[in-house]
């Protein structure tokens, strides 16, 4: 259980940076600093609405409506204004550009919201405690699990069973053709980035009253998001729930067998997938069809 709770909000962040490569064929590193930036949105919302009377179950509408606005804002923002800019170049130096457009953004998190953490912890006390077997849970942690699975399944039918998804396959296919065929590829670019971005700031707001939002949240999202997509190939969404599911037993298995060992054996999985199957766990024809 402690392997899949970890997994579930690592899905979601993960889901989000596989839809951005699959679409824009863009490695997001700022994407960390995205789910930062869904914390400390949802942790001030949080705080906010409490200062109002609004409590209990309206904290959960402070941090959906804390997704919703960082996506609203940053997505258009980054993708029309910068990255946009850099798409007939080289893939390296898009990684650049998003790898420097993470350190800014790192930066005015600390200007904003300075360095001292934040904690909201009233969210997390909404569902009780749950058993399972002789062990008590909290039920938060089970609504993540949901909450993963929803957007799992949101992501999946929107792409596979809608006609704005399939839009959106044909440009992941080929843009040239797409595009010779009348299809506004730019706003299919802005759309797919914003809703990459909302995935990061969704994981980021419903992890915040777990976690001590604090500078550095990003650095430690961004690396285990790129373990799991590269576990379950890039541009996967099954990719994605499966390399997640993998990382979240294995670092289960670590925290409660060998402590010291926690973040060395993600990096194990991770190597030992890039052995026997360099193009990950899906392979890239399964890839493109996300």
């Amino acid at each position: 259980m402690d392997g899949l709770i970890y997994a579930s909000w690592l899905f979601v962040v993960a889901l989000g940076l596989t839809l951005v490569f699959g679409v824009l064929k863009i490695l997001n590193i700022a994407h960390g600093s995205l789910y930062a930036i869904g914390a400390y949105v949802a942790a001030s919302l949080v705080t906010l609405f409490a200062s109002w009377g609004l409590g209990g179950h309206f904290a959960l509408l402070a941090m959906l409506l804390a997704a919703v606005g960082v996506a609203l804002v940053m997505g258009p923002l980054m993708e029309r204004y910068l990255l946009r800019l850099f798409y007939a170049r080289d893939e390296v130096v898009l990684l650049l550009v998003t790898y420097a457009l993470f350190l800014i953004l790192e930066d005015a998190v600390k200007l904003i919201w300075g360095v001292n953490p934040y904690y909201v912890s009233e969210p997390y006390q909404l569902f009780g405690n749950v058993a399972f077997a002789s062990l008590f849970y909290v039920g938060y942690d089970f609504a993540l699990i949901g909450l993963a699975i929803a957007c799992g399944i949101a992501v999946w039918f929107a792409l596979n069973r809608t006609r704005s998804g399939k839009v959106v396959l044909a440009v992941i296919f080929s843009r040239e053709m797409s595009a010779s065929m009348g299809v506004n590829v730019d706003k299919v670019h802005m759309i797919a980035f914003t809703l990459g971005v909302f995935l990061a700031a969704i994981g980021g707001a419903f992890t915040a009253p777990m976690i001590s939002v604090q500078p550095g949240i990003s650095v430690s999202v961004i690396i285990v998001s790129f373990a799991v997509i590269i576990i379950g190939g890039l541009g996967s969404i099954e990719g994605a729930a499966i390399g997640a599911v993998i990382v979240g037993l294995a670092r289960a298995a670590a925290v409660h067998l060998m402590p010291e060992a926690e973040l060395f054996s993600i990096y194990l999985v991770m190597a030992a997938v890039l052995i026997f199957r360099p193009e990950g766990l899906f392979q890239r024809a399964a890839a493109r069809k996300i």
